[in-house]
């Protein structure tokens, strides 16, 4: 069984317009189980577009991109979403949470789209919620939670699933020192107990230095690809 999660290839994704826009220019990329990998650069440069392609919500424009050997450029949209469905949890920026939905809800949505029976869900999702530190909002709904509550329910959501890997798109823009640091622990966490591989795009150089691998990219090309030993975050 090969350890290769995702392997992009040569993969461009270009915008038209009066002038074109290489959002992402040529990338080349494997990422193998369990790693714990930050995308790095400056806004704009094709952070964002690189995890929705891998994550399939963006086609590109040539290029390949494989997830665990499964070409996505070959699947049908309905295919796309029952392979998302299966294989990744995603951590928006803008959280995408259902306002009509309390936390609880909106944590175990995606383990209801996979016909997880009822008391499996309600564990697993209080169990979450319990460690992202929301107890006692199960039946709050998005509009009565904060901004930094709200992503910790999305991480919730994202891991619930259990996912082969988790792609989360500044997953600590809106949270405190304190808040980001026990997000990241619950990841590396998840992590180092289950093998989840995680993918972030990132700014926050709090994710940065946990990370154990760090990509950047300027104007949709990888300039450096760095590895460091994972180290156990001294609190």
């Amino acid at each position: 069984m090969s350890n290769i999660v995702i392997e992009t290839k040569d993969l461009c994704k270009v915008y038209e317009g009066v002038v074109p826009v290489n959002a992402v220019d040529h990338v080349s990329l494997i990422i193998e189980k369990g790693e714990f990998t930050s995308v790095v650069g400056p806004s704009g440069s094709g952070k964002t577009t690189l995890l929705n392609i891998v994550g399939g919500l963006d086609r590109p424009t040539s290029g390949s991109v494989k997830v665990h050997g499964q070409e996505l450029n070959g699947l049908s949209e309905n295919q796309l979403i029952n392979f998302r469905l299966k294989h990744i949890g995603f951590v928006f920026q803008s959280f995408n949470l259902i306002p009509v939905l309390s936390a609880k809800e909106n944590a175990e949505f995606i383990m209801l789209l996979q016909n997880i029976p009822k008391q499996e869900r309600n564990q697993r999702v209080e169990t979450l919620l319990n460690e992202v530190g929301l107890a006692d909002k199960l039946n709050s709904r998005p509009s009565e939670l904060s901004g930094g509550q709200q992503q910790r329910v999305a991480v919730a959501r994202a891991l619930a699933s259990k996912p082969d890997f988790v792609l989360a798109d500044e997953p600590t823009a809106n949270l405190d020192g304190k808040s980001a640091a026990n997000l990241l622990d619950i990841m590396e966490r998840l992590n180092h107990e289950e093998g989840v591989t995680f993918i972030f795009s990132t700014h926050d150089q709090r994710v940065i230095e946990r990370a154990h691998r760090v990509i950047t990219l300027e104007d949709g090309k990888v300039v450096s690809d760095v590895k460091h030993n994972p180290h156990t975050h001294q609190r």
